[in-house]
């Protein structure tokens, strides 16, 4: 399964080791279709499905094991809920969403970009 990612679990990024293992093949950068933003949540990012925005970031493919991994670092589904998005060019894959109501009083990342913020 693929799964988009956009803050702390990019390359670089300080949980990017759950996703740097044997069990997870990076394929590439990515950006998504419109329709969202992307907030900064102080440590972390949150997008949310919304708006006129863009979110930058890069795809994996991962398998269950990762996926349950992810799932608990992201809170699925009480904070985080994985739902499935567009990407430019059409393809479609997992991503972490954030409920608009945790970004109440945080700002926006105009960019969407996490590395900019």
């Amino acid at each position: 399964m693929r799964i988009f990612v956009y803050g702390t679990l990019m390359r670089g990024e300080s949980n990017h080791s759950l996703l740097n293992d044997e069990y997870s093949e990076y394929i590439g950068p990515a950006i998504t279709a419109r329709g969202f933003e992307l907030y900064d949540l102080g440590g972390f990012p949150g997008m949310v499905i919304g708006g006129n925005g863009e979110v930058l970031g890069e795809v994996y493919d991962i398998c269950a094991f990762t996926r349950s991994r992810l799932d608990q670092l992201e809170g699925h589904p009480q904070f985080y809920k994985r739902r499935i998005i567009k990407l430019q060019g059409g393809e479609t894959v997992e991503a972490y969403i954030l409920a608009e109501e945790f970004t109440r009083g945080r700002s926006i990342i105009r960019s969407g970009n996490w590395r900019e913020r």
